[in-house]
């Protein structure tokens, strides 16, 4: 069932792409920073040994990187009208 107009769901899906393709920018300079910080961790302690703080801001930076990726590829889903109105009817049917 089609509640909106075209143009109208043509910008949702530029906001949505807009929104999954900042997140694939951001998972990459994660990847890419945190391997720095480890690489910063494991040649100033001497290898393996010492405590490892690039946990920190691996856990930090990857819950906001969970947030962004919930909101750009479910974010939608979860409060649409029309998901909830295609479930009620088919709830109705026998």
């Amino acid at each position: 069932m089609n509640l909106q107009p075209d143009a109208q769901k043509d910008q949702q899906l530029w906001e949505q792409a807009r929104q999954r393709a900042a997140f694939k920018k951001s998972l990459t300079a994660y990847v890419l920073v945190n391997f720095f910080l480890v690489g910063i961790w494991y040649f100033s302690n001497g290898g393996y040994r010492g405590y490892f703080w690039p946990i920190w801001p691996m856990l930090g930076w990857g819950l906001g990187l969970a947030f962004q990726y919930a909101s750009a590829y479910h974010g939608n889903q979860f409060f649409s009208t029309e998901k909830e109105f295609e479930q009620l009817k088919r709830k109705q049917q026998p």
